[in-house]
């Protein structure tokens, strides 16, 4: 069978489609969208010239075919930055591949290490789109539970007959805006370790930490042996339309993703690249703007939620990213949501069996459509 037979139906663009079928009769209320997770804030602006003259002044340099594995600047920035942020050294020559995007990525790293029939665990919870690396891989998904009364962190104690090719781990976490608790980076290199499984961090959100900051998986001893880690410049600096990320951490996974750049992507496009390096080696401002202005949605949504009589059970306070993960009342879902009340919201069964029930709201939109979205969910909730 063809690799691109064995995809599931793309999650998001189902999303969009509803969306935009409610949307389609102009006699009904507008419809308030907090289902998808697609950042509102803007890149730096010195990014954004850095991209604009390598493009008007680069020549051949720049629009000709970029270097397969990266501008060798960028690998430095990129390590630098790491150093920087996280304590973590990296070797720009061997620890960074230069990608078109953290969701390619993810597809990348999982082609890299996983074949046919290989086991791969991962989040449930857990961003849909893993699930669509594992087709294309031709791997066997093995779901590794993620509970509201553990913190939304993973147990691997009932997984020990298992021995996956890959462990995937997303902090903070999409959907359920849970950031890594203590020890649970340890306990994830301990199994890999055991099991002489590959551990992969989408730290796509890395960024976006409000209460402390995220640790990279890097950091964690025993990780740098087992562990890769996706890093991203969408989230980081709101750069999603660019497409570009990184694979970081152990050399020869780190390799074998950029064998499959050179064989696939042939790399990104060089203006990306300088703007992205204008990014990673400026002023980290807009980094920190962003980051207040999230927790400052999120403290405004979780109260007027509260304020409804949701419990913190059912509504914990995102520890990261810009999604809240709320577990809906009986009798109220996100189709109910979207027909009756004109707020759309991303179902929670989308993101795996343990997500039934729940759904994610999303902070990236501007105060004033949050603030219309929070309103209806009030309203419906007091319906």
């Amino acid at each position: 069978m063809p690799a691109v037979d064995r995809l599931p139906d793309q999650f998001f663009t189902a999303i969009l489609a509803r969306v935009a079928a409610a949307r389609a009769d102009p006699a009904l209320q507008a419809v308030v969208d907090l289902g998808r997770g697609n950042p509102d804030l803007q890149p730096p602006t010195h990014a954004i010239a850095a991209l604009q003259d390598a493009a008007a002044g680069g020549g051949q340099a720049v629009h000709g075919y970029p270097p397969f594995s990266g501008l060798p600047a960028l690998r430095e920035a990129i390590a630098a930055r790491y150093a920087a942020d996280h304590g973590v050294t990296l070797d720009p020559e061997t620890e960074v591949a230069v990608i078109p995007g953290t969701k390619t990525g993810i597809m990348l790293v999982t082609l890299a290490v996983a074949g046919g029939g290989d086991a791969v665990l991962l989040p449930d919870p857990g961003y849909p789109d893993y699930l669509s690396a594992l087709a294309l891989a031709g791997a066997r998904h093995v779901p590794l539970p993620l509970r509201a009364a553990d913190g939304f962190q993973p147990d691997f104690a009932g997984l020990a007959a298992e021995r996956p090719a890959l462990v995937v781990l997303n902090y903070p976490s999409n959907p359920t805006a849970a950031a890594e608790h203590p020890g649970t980076f340890e306990a994830a290199a301990a199994y890999a370790s055991e099991r002489g499984a590959v551990l992969l961090n989408d730290f796509a959100y890395g960024a976006l930490a409000f209460d402390a900051p995220a640790r990279s998986v890097l950091a964690a001893p025993g990780a740098r042996e087992v562990a890769v880690e996706l890093w991203s410049a969408s989230k980081l600096y709101g750069m999603a339309g660019w497409r570009v990320g990184f694979v970081v951490g152990r050399a020869d996974v780190v390799a074998r993703v950029q064998t499959l750049v050179d064989h696939t992507t042939a790399g990104v496009f060089a203006a990306v690249q300088h703007g992205l390096h204008a990014a990673l080696t400026g002023p980290q401002d807009s980094v920190v703007a962003a980051r207040d202005t999230y927790r400052r949605r999120r403290d405004g949504l979780v109260a007027a939620l509260r304020g409804a009589g949701v419990g913190a059970a059912d509504l914990a306070a995102p520890e990261g990213t810009f999604f809240a993960w709320w577990r809906l009342p009986a009798g109220l879902d996100a189709a109910t949501l979207l027909r009756e009340h004109r707020v759309a919201v991303a179902p929670g069964e989308g993101f795996g069996a343990e997500g039934a029930g729940w759904a994610r709201l999303s902070l990236a939109t501007d105060d004033a459509t949050l603030a219309e979205g929070a309103a209806r969910l009030v309203t419906a909730l007091t319906a």
